[in-house]
C-alpha cells in the first residue's frame, strides 16, 4: 500500500518573497544576457530568482520521522537547509557527513533508503561559495519512500571541487558519479575509476557548467549560413 505523499504545511517560510539569497537576476523573457537580443517585447521584465528559505517544523506525514530518525544517527549533518516543497522534501547536507549519512540511510531498519536512483549536479555560477550542488535522490524500496540528499560545493579554482564517493555505499552510483565528474568536474574521493562516460577522454573542460562556452560549428542551410551559438549578432 502506497502512503499518501505529504504536503508543504503552510508558513513554511517557502513564500517569503525578498528574504532569501539571490541565485541570479534575469532581464527580459527569456533572461539571456546578449544585451538586445530578446525580441520579445519584454526588455524590461527583471525577475529575481531566490533560493528557497528553510522549511519550518512539522514537516508533515513521515517527513519529520525520517528527518528526526537521520538527525539521531548521524548528528550534525545538516547544513542548515530542509526544504519542503511541491510534496518532496530535500535535505541539505554537509560534505563530510555525506558518507556516514548514506550508510545511515541505507541499512537503518526505519529507513531503509536502499536505492541511490539518481545522482547529479545542477552549477549556480552566481552563488558564492556555493556554486556546485550534487544532488542525491534516495528511495526506499521497503517503506516506499523518497527523499532528495543536496550538497553544496564552493567551486575550486582549477573547477574540480571535491566530494566523497557513495560507491561504497551504493555500487550502482559508479556511472552516475562518472557522468557528474564528466559534465561538471566534480571529483568524488574514492570512486573505483573516475573516468570520462560520455566525452572523450581527452577532452578539455566539462560540457554542463554554465560558463562552458557553447561553441558550436556553422550550419548551411539553403545557401544561408547560421554561425555558431556564441558567434551570432544581438538582435536590435
Amino acid at each position: 500500500m502506497s502512503e499518501q505523499t505529504p504536503q508543504a504545511p503552510q508558513g513554511s517560510g517557502l513564500e517569503a518573497a525578498g528574504q532569501n539569497p539571490v541565485i541570479e537576476t534575469k532581464s527580459g523573457m527569456w533572461g539571456g544576457a546578449s544585451g538586445s537580443s530578446d525580441t520579445s517585447g519584454y526588455n524590461g521584465l527583471t525577475r529575481l530568482i531566490e533560493m528557497p528559505g528553510d522549511s519550518n517544523r512539522p514537516y508533515g506525514g513521515w517527513f519529520d520521522a525520517v528527518a528526526d530518525r537521520m538527525a539521531e544517527l548521524v548528528p550534525g549533518f545538516s547544513a542548515g537547509l530542509t526544504l519542503v516543497d511541491r510534496g518532496e522534501i530535500t535535505f541539505f547536507v554537509i560534505p563530510d557527513k555525506l558518507l556516514d549519512l548514506a550508510r545511515a540511510l541505507r541499512d537503518d531498519e526505519k529507513l531503509r533508503f536502499e536505492s541511490c536512483s539518481c545522482l547529479t549536479c545542477v552549477h549556480y555560477p552566481q552563488m558564492s561559495g556555493k556554486e556546485m550542488h550534487v544532488v542525491y535522490d534516495m528511495l526506499s524500496y521497503t517503506h516506499n519512500r523518497r527523499i532528495r540528499l543536496e550538497v553544496a560545493l564552493a567551486d575550486a579554482e582549477d573547477q574540480h571541487p571535491h566530494l566523497p564517493s557513495v560507491v561504497p555505499v551504493y555500487p550502482h552510483a559508479d556511472w552516475q558519479e562518472r557522468e557528474a565528474w564528466d559534465m561538471f568536474g566534480v571529483i568524488f574521493d574514492g570512486h573505483p575509476a573516475l573516468t570520462r562516460i560520455l566525452m572523450p577522454d581527452d577532452w578539455q573542460g566539462h560540457p554542463q557548467r554554465k560558463d562552458y562556452p557553447l561553441g558550436g560549428v556553422p550550419v548551411e542551410y539553403k545557401g544561408a549560413v547560421v554561425p555558431p551559438p556564441d558567434q551570432r549578432r544581438s538582435y536590435n
